[in-house]
């Protein structure tokens, strides 16, 4: 429900699992002992009510993860797949989990960023807008810069490039069909033994056996051509086949006359192969193809070549728009400088409520000169003392995880009313504490609670100011244990909180408990 939604329940109950399964949905790790036994998936379902989302369908999203013993996701919102990086980034912008080890938000400077815009709100709104219209134009120009190559050595290197690859094709002086003319020249030079040896065999066979034969042939049909026409015609007939086979080998002859081996041009026809070949890996896969790659090299070369005057333009605008920047990013890392002690002085405030006296915080503004970010010139990091006499160390080399978490708590009391997201689960952050800091941990919590839907477990303090109490609870039938959550009634949870606070209920710890519970309407 809306407001402050407190988990409690015996130890092992299952208030884990519910953190588990909240961080599965948000695409967290997931591990395998989590699948109950004898089962063979996992599945989660969360609902929420979110009406302005454009993912809403009548203003609820339904997530879902299914996870199969072999590994297998699959992850839908409103029914559609997604990858388990898409949940992610999805459910990041809905929940935020803070426990001993989930406060990664806290180690993450990005995020300290945001935690200083998010506190000084729209005081340098137009600053910021104005800003972020010129760096988007700034990367369109030098993307512009780097696709026309405004950067003089990496022109100068793609032309020198070009023109040599031009030059290395002219020089071949290459012509279409050219490598088939040198493919058969070389394979007939290859096999000239071979080929001489049996064209004089053909004409040797043809002249000493044929030719004779076919000339006697025809003698002996001359003497009988004048009896009968058709003697006459196979005469004729005969005739044609001597003469044409005659012409077959004056052919024979004249190949093999034409056919040698010569020693200095089969080089010549091998290193011409040689370099078309390797033009061709370079190139093309054809010569048509490395002489078309030619022409467009040539085009290119002119075209680098007469981009000069409008990227002296481009180059113009981008120092136009660097000291544009400037002025703004200046004007950016002051305003961010003097709330970051704003925000630094308000949450020690509430590390000291949070019994953190000797911790302080320091937000720490680093403005980069040579660089452009999409927020400005600032690298925003949050620093800490934890004790009295130390110097201060990032917050990410706090050790202790109940520290990190009372600090997130304080940092987001202090940011309450900027931060937009909708729903905070604070995972036992009342490990290690109790007294006065565990009532200061519960006022804070309520105050979180005004603007966010918080879930949280489990001091009788923290539960006695509940407006929400859940108790879990586990029951074993027919033979398998199960969890189960019941929302409270106002007795019930009187109960909860005299057994929680000492362990059993009775007349004293429900006077206890009475008396937490009346502290709740103050």
């Amino acid at each position: 429900n809306k407001g402050l939604n407190v988990l409690t329940g015996e130890t092992g109950a299952g208030k884990t699992l519910i953190i588990d399964s909240l961080q599965i949905i948000s695409g967290g790790r997931f591990s395998k002992d989590m699948i109950r036994k004898g089962e063979t998936n996992s599945f989660v379902e969360l609902c929420m009510y979110e009406p302005e989302n454009e993912n809403s369908i009548d203003g609820n999203i339904i997530i879902s993860r299914e996870i199969q013993s072999n590994g297998k996701n699959m992850c839908k919102i409103n029914g559609r797949m997604v990858t388990v990086n898409e949940l992610k980034e999805f459910m990041s912008k809905f929940i935020e989990i803070h426990g001993q080890n989930d406060n990664q938000n806290l180690l993450d400077s990005k995020q300290h960023l945001q935690y200083l815009d998010g506190f000084i709100g729209n005081k340098f709104i137009n600053e910021k807008e104005e800003y972020k219209k010129l760096y988007n134009r700034y990367n369109e120009v030098k993307q512009e810069l780097k696709e026309n190559y405004g950067d003089d050595k990496e022109r100068q290197r793609k032309l020198d490039l070009l023109k040599y690859q031009v030059n290395e094709i002219d020089e071949a002086n290459l012509k279409i069909d050219e490598e088939i003319e040198l493919e058969e020249k070389r394979k007939v030079m290859m096999n000239s033994e071979k080929i001489v040896e049996n064209l004089q065999e053909a004409d040797n066979l043809i002249a000493e056996n044929s030719i004779d034969s076919i000339s006697m042939a025809i003698r002996a049909l001359e003497k009988i051509e004048n009896i009968d026409k058709k003697y006459e015609k196979i005469s004729s007939d005969l005739k044609s086949t001597y003469y044409e086979l005659q012409e077959l080998s004056r052919d024979i002859s004249t190949y093999k006359d034409d056919v040698y081996f010569d020693e200095e041009e089969n080089n010549y026809i091998e290193e011409r192969l040689d370099l078309i070949y390797s033009l061709k890996r370079k190139y093309g896969n054809t010569i048509e193809e490395i002489l078309t790659y030619l022409e467009e090299t040539k085009k290119e070369i002119e075209h680098i070549e007469n981009l000069e005057e409008y990227n002296n333009k481009l180059k113009k605008e981008k120092n136009e728009l660097e000291e544009k920047m400037n002025i703004l990013a200046c004007k950016i890392h002051e305003t961010r400088e003097k709330y970051a002690k704003d925000l630094s002085n308000s949450i020690n405030i509430e590390l000291e409520e949070l019994e953190m006296k000797n911790a302080k915080i320091n937000v720490h503004v680093d403005y980069i000169e040579n660089e452009y970010f999409r927020t400005g010139k600032d690298i925003v990091s949050f620093y800490i003392t934890t004790n009295v006499g130390e110097d201060e160390k990032e917050l990410s080399k706090i050790a202790s995880g109940g520290e990190m978490s009372r600090t997130m708590l304080a940092i987001k009391k202090v940011l309450a009313d900027s931060d937009k997201m909708p729903v905070l689960i604070f995972d036992e952050i009342d490990t290690g504490i109790s007294g006065k800091a565990a009532s200061s941990v519960a006022k804070k919590l309520k105050a979180i609670a005004q603007k966010h839907q918080v879930l949280c477990s489990h001091l009788p303090n923290i539960a006695a100011i509940a407006d929400y109490n859940y108790f879990i609870s586990k029951n074993v039938k027919e033979e398998r244990t199960k969890t189960q959550i019941k929302l409270l009634k106002e007795n019930e949870v009187i109960e909860e909180i005299a057994r929680i606070s000492s362990g059993e209920i009775n007349e004293t710890t429900l006077k206890y408990a009475t008396e937490l519970r009346n502290k709740k309407a103050s």
